[in-house]
This record gives C-alpha cells, sequence and structure tokens, in this order.
C-alpha cells in the first residue's frame, strides 16, 4: 500500500464509490442488508486502493490481550540465531500497540530435552495465543504441533519446513533446493573427478538439524543427477576445540588428496574457514551458509568461496507478523512463504549488507 493510499478512510470510500458511509461499513464487516450494485461498488473501490481495516482501532475496541510465543534457540553475539531473534523483536515492537506482547523461549540447540522442556510446560505456563517455531528437532516439533492443534492455538515455522503438519504458515528457504544450488555453485569451481570434503559439527551427540540433513539430500542429489566422479568424505568438527579441529582436518586432507571443494551445512562456515586460512589451503573451494560475521569476514578475504543466505531477520520478523494478522485481522496468510536463497560472494557481498532489514 503506498502512502496516499494507507490513509483512506470510510468516508472516502463512500465518496468514490457514491454510496453511503453506512453502506460501505455495512460492506466492511458484512453485517446488514446491501443492494448487490452498491456492493459491487464498494468492492471495487476497496479492492483498487487496497483498504484495509484500522488494525488498531479493531483490537483496542476488543480489549483483548494477546500472547504470542517465540520457541527459538539460545545464541551468542554475532550467530545466526541473533538475526532471527531481531526480526521478532522488530515486530513485536509494531504490534504492541495492538494489545500483543512477545515472549521469546530459548532452547539449547544442541539438547533436544531443553526443547522438550520448553513444549512440556508452555501451554500451562505462557497460555500462548500463537506460536512461532524454531524446528531444528522435528519429533518434538511435531509432538508440539500436535498439543498447539488440540487447543486450536495457531503457529508458524521458521528455518526449515515440516510437511504434512497443521502450521499456519512456513518462512523460510526450501533446504533441499538451497543443498542443491551449494553442490552446483562447488561443482562449477572444481574438477569433476576431485573429492568433496563436508564439514558437520557434532556437539553433545548431537547430529544435524532437520536443516542440515535437508540440504545434504539436495546437495548429493544434485551430485548424482550430474555425474559427478569424485569422492565425499565427512570430517566431524567441534565447536570451541580448535586444536581437536585442526587435528582432524589435518589427517583428512592428509589421507585424501584429491579434495578439492569442501561444503558446511550451517553457519559454522567460519571452522573450516579459519583451517584453511591458517594451513594456507588457497585451492579448496568452500561453500558454506549464513551471513554472521564470523562467516563474511572470510568470504571477504576470499576464504570462503560462497555463502548461501536466507534471511533469517525476515523469517522472525513475517512470522509473528502473521500471527497478529490472523488472528486481529483474519487473514490467513500462504502455508509456504518461501524466502530468496541469496547466493552472495566477495564481490557482492556489500550490496547485499546494505539492504537486509
Amino acid at each position: 500500500m503506498n502512502k496516499e493510499t494507507s490513509s483512506i478512510r470510510i468516508i472516502d470510500i463512500a465518496e468514490m464509490a457514491g454510496v453511503s458511509v453506512g453502506t460501505v461499513d455495512r460492506v466492511i464487516h458484512n453485517r446488514g442488508r446491501v443492494s448487490e450494485e452498491n456492493e459491487k461498488k464498494v468492492k471495487s473501490i476497496l479492492e483498487k486502493v487496497n483498504y484495509q481495516p484500522n488494525l488498531v482501532a479493531r483490537s483496542l475496541a476488543s480489549k483483548k490481550l494477546y500472547h504470542f510465543v517465540a520457541i527459538i534457540p539460545s545464541f551468542g553475539q554475532g550467530e545466526y540465531w541473533e538475526a532471527i531473534s531481531k526480526g521478532i523483536d522488530k515486530a513485536a515492537a509494531e504490534t504492541e500497540l495492538y494489545n500483543i506482547d512477545v515472549t521469546k523461549l530459548y532452547f539449547d540447540q544442541y539438547d533436544n530435552e531443553t526443547f522438550e522442556a520448553i513444549a512440556r510446560n508452555l501451554c500451562h505456563d505462557e497460555e500462548p495465543d500463537g506460536v512461532l517455531i524454531a524446528t531444528l528437532f522435528t519429533d518434538s516439533v511435531i509432538r508440539l504441533s500436535h498439543t498447539l492443534d488440540s487447543r486450536n492455538i495457531p503457529y508458524v515455522y521458521v528455518d526449515s519446513n515440516i510437511p504434512g503438519e497443521r502450521q499456519l504458515a512456513y518462512f523460510g528457504t526450501e533446504s533441499y533446493d538451497a543443498g542443491f544450488i551449494a553442490a552446483k555453485l562447488l561443482v562449477n569451481q572444481i574438477d569433476n573427478q576431485s573429492d568433496i570434503l563436508i564439514s558437520r559439527i557434532i556437539h553433545r551427540g548431537k547430529n544435524d538439524s532437520n536443516q542440515g540433513r535437508n540440504r545434504k539430500e539436495g546437495f548429493c542429489q544434485y551430485l548424482k543427477a550430474n555425474g559427478f566422479e569424485g569422492e565425499l568424505h565427512e570430517v566431524e568438527l567441534a565447536i570451541g576445540d580448535t586444536e581437536y579441529n585442526f587435528a582432524k582436518l589435518d589427517d583428512a586432507f592428509q589421507t585424501h588428496p584429491r579434495i578439492e571443494g569442501a561444503v558446511v551445512f550451517n553457519s559454522t562456515c567460519y571452522i573450516l574457514g579459519n583451517y584453511l586460512k591458517e594451513r594456507g589451503l588457497q585451492n579448496i573451494r568452500l561453500v558454506g551458509y549464513d551471513l554472521i560475521e564470523k562467516n563474511t569476514e572470510l568470504l571477504s578475504e576470499g576464504i570462503i568461496t560462497a555463502l548461501i543466505a536466507q534471511r533469517p531477520e525476515q523469517q522472525g520478523y513475517d512470522g509473528i507478523k502473521s500471527l497478529c494478522n490472523h488472528l486481529i485481522l483474519k487473514q490467513t496468510p500462504e502455508k509456504v512463504n518461501l524466502m530468496p536463497i541469496d547466493i552472495l560472494i566477495k564481490e557482492n557481498l556489500k550490496y547485499y549488507l546494505n539492504n537486509k532489514l
């Protein structure tokens, strides 16, 4: 809606349609009798100016307080989930005037039990009217979703989708496609018979997230479909243990000297990137995900070849706003809302960073 139409009043609609204010009011709120001719006139004008009922007036008039809960991983400064959190905060600030408050509940992304603890107590402790869920633990998210379904509480997914559930909406990329694209970016820069290193982060025994598994599936499918003849070698690394990581990577590169490409399916690309930088391995092409500061620094230096971004701040923002619009304006969003899969290289990085949400 542009500036000119954003302040359209009911009296303006009435004048443009050549009907009374009362007629416009009855059409907008679907109450009372209106002739078919006048209804068509009013609806035509409403569509033309993209008229929306006054959100603030409607919510304040109802005097209902809405409580949203966002369940996301805890994070450190500059990490991926900080961007999701900022988007949630931005939406919360905009919807506060509409009698909406947002509570963020944090779980450990490497400990499924911390998510389960939140899920067990959610409805009793928080009594939410709507929930935003980061979908790292698929089975646990599905169980929570079914609980929310039984209570008719709308919920949205962010980060990765879980098809077959009754979520109000999903905001994020298509993880499989993002993996497919990563393979294409990598294979086009290395010999078809060279090897590829896949870096996985293992923390307290946790395996890959729902997102990471889907990306890997898409990555491997591209290689298979395009006749890639090299081998894949996986190495498990640890967050915050440089000595361990360097030893594991030294062994991998010495054992498999044909490695020319590498991929990391989450935001920890910087771990492998720092190793390549320290060892001076400038011939390795590295593709990863997410524009966290540690990754973008290595991208700007040419250590990371490409990063695939998924607009996390937009995901958090759109997720909260969709709950607001659904409960107050009675608007049903599209069930799947895909973010652009942004491909960043050294040369276009600064332009992207200057145009974030």
